[in-house]
């Protein structure tokens, strides 16, 4: 096999939908058309709801080819349980998956592996490393640190042995990319391998639009996974909207079935819906919104790089180097993370005089002259081709 080809290995990949797949197969269709020859190796399509999609039901191995490549989707057992016992054989069933294909397919030399779920990307990297391949780290999460920030994890010796395999993947990889300045430092702290910055910014023309006079009501809107690390259903409880502010919630997760049951008139949800519907859609709110439960280190949600592209300026409300780049290029508001006092005082003053000094052409310009997804992409083939 030559050096234009490249093996990702990642735990999420469309049909499915959020930040994770979508990063991966706009990684895939830029090496595709940088000339690579690309393959991916992902679970049959079932986050986030836990499910084999109808489509995909009955495979064990199902081989597709695409705009992004080449993708083989391995057999695995879904589930997105609450219990961290369910959720880690699900883990390991792909895991499993993966090591059959290792032993039985023939890979590129270079292969890009997706470092979380922690025990998907170790065996990734166990077995290209057994195999003398070039192996590439994307490390958008710091697990096991992020579970024990978010409580899911505790220390002892289940998270010893994560720690000790999060440690091996940074080692025996060739170059760590990740998403982060606070990513690099911790990863830096832990072996010498080679780092490279490779934000999580989306690849898609932004929209023209006329802007037009603001009136109430005040729309908010949050688009993405309604899991616990957002934090939705807490915010909403104890967060008051006044009568002109209204909060529109779009996708699905583990509290859907909570958020879809909210009792507010000016909470709606609507669902999830097509990426590229909801890019149209997200442009008629006023202001989109970001949380998180808690502060989690390394973390900083794509959702800011993909709303601010849109023109909505964002209230940040996950804290960490997210809410500093929100500061420091002028994209919005910063409220300290889990402080819902100062939240629910932002909220209480909104104005349309305070939207006025973030206009949607102003906040989208901001965005793409800060986030070049090109410019980030031809530093990251440079650094791919000469390994």
């Amino acid at each position: 096999m030559n050096n234009k080809e490249v093996l990702l290995i990642s735990n999420y990949f469309p049909p499915e939908k959020g930040a994770a797949p979508n990063r991966m197969h706009t990684l895939a269709v830029n090496l595709n058309r940088a000339n690579y020859n690309v393959h991916v190796v992902c679970p049959m399509p079932n986050y986030p709801k836990g499910a084999i999609f109808k489509e995909f039901k009955g495979s064990i191995y199902k081989k597709e080819v695409e705009a992004a490549g080449t993708i083989h989707r391995l057999w695995l057992w879904p589930s997105n349980s609450s219990n961290k016992f369910v959720r880690l054989l699900s883990m390991l069933s792909f895991s499993m998956s993966l090591s059959f294909f290792f032993l039985f397919k023939r890979s590129p030399k270079k292969i890009f592996i997706q470092y979380s779920p922690v025990f998907v990307g170790f065996t990734a990297v166990f077995w290209t490393w057994l195999l003398g391949k070039k192996r590439i780290l994307n490390v958008s999460d710091l697990w096991p640190l992020a579970g024990l920030e978010m409580g899911l994890l505790h220390k002892g010796a289940y998270y010893s042995v994560l720690e000790w395999m999060e440690h091996f993947c940074y080692k025996k990889s060739h170059l760590v990319v990740g998403q982060s300045e606070e990513i690099l430092t911790h990863v830096k702290a832990r072996c010498n391998t080679a780092p490279f910055l490779y934000r999580n910014i989306p690849d898609f023309n932004p929209p023209s639009f006329m802007e037009t006079s603001l009136e109430k009501p005040i729309t908010l809107v949050y688009a993405g996974l309604l899991g616990i690390a957002q934090g939705l259903t807490e915010i909403c409880s104890k967060i008051q909207l006044p009568d002109d502010v209204e909060l529109h919630i779009y996708g699905a997760g583990p509290e859907t079935d909570k958020i879809s049951k909210i009792n507010k008139k000016n909470i709606v949800y609507h669902g999830e819906i097509d990426r590229t519907e909801l890019h149209k859609t997200l442009q008629q709110y006023d202001l989109a919104f970001i949380p998180l439960t808690n502060r989690i280190y390394g973390s900083v949600p794509s959702k800011l790089f993909e709303y601010t592209r849109l023109g909505l300026a964002v209230i940040y409300f996950a804290g960490g180097e997210g809410g500093k780049l929100v500061e420091t290029h002028q994209l919005g508001w910063n409220i300290p993370v889990s402080d819902f006092d100062a939240l629910q005082a932002f909220i209480s003053e909104l104005s349309i005089e305070k939207l006025k000094a973030l206009k949607k052409e102003e906040v989208q310009k901001k965005a793409v002259k800060a986030f070049n997804f090109q410019k980030q992409f031809n530093n990251f083939v440079k650094a791919l081709e000469s390994l």
